[in-house]
């Protein structure tokens, strides 16, 4: 990870940096006027990763009772395993403890296994499988669950 890597609350003037990067990692990118409408959510906490001046990466978590969803993580293709990831996702699970949820799901691309793996490192586990859930390629999700450790040290 980067020395000058900060993460923060994502705000309307980032939204430019998350649809070049959600252009470039998804073949079934979302609208901008959806990261609108979650930027807008109380229910949404969308966070931003920055590196310096750039924005390298962006989580999107819906939170309910009890339970949320990582709905979207990304990092900027030229800076992966630089640590991004792995700082916005514990930074998400900061996040759920003090909400006080106790699950978290999401769901991947079965043929992801450089994600797959990253959440398996933070304990999610495999739960089920949703057939035909992505298009552009056609191809099955793995719905991976975690439930939300306690806060571990001071």
């Amino acid at each position: 990870m980067t020395a000058s890597l900060s993460l923060r609350p994502a705000t309307g003037d980032d939204l430019p940096a998350i649809m070049a990067i959600e252009n470039a990692v998804f073949s079934q990118a979302w609208w901008p006027e959806t990261f609108e409408e979650m930027l807008d959510r109380v229910d949404t906490d969308v966070l931003v990763a920055t590196d310096g001046p750039d924005l390298v990466g962006y989580l999107v978590l819906t939170i309910g009772v009890g339970e949320a969803e990582l709905a979207n993580l990304a990092v900027d293709p030229a800076r992966r395993r630089a640590g991004i990831a792995q700082a916005l996702l514990r930074e998400s699970l900061d996040i759920l403890r003090r909400r006080s949820v106790r699950w978290v799901y999401l769901a991947v691309r079965a043929s992801n296994e450089g994600a797959a793996r990253l959440y398996e490192h933070f304990g999610f586990r495999e739960i089920g499988r949703h057939g035909s859930y992505y298009r552009e390629p056609a191809e099955d999700a793995r719905i991976l669950g975690l439930e939300v450790p306690p806060r571990t040290g001071h």
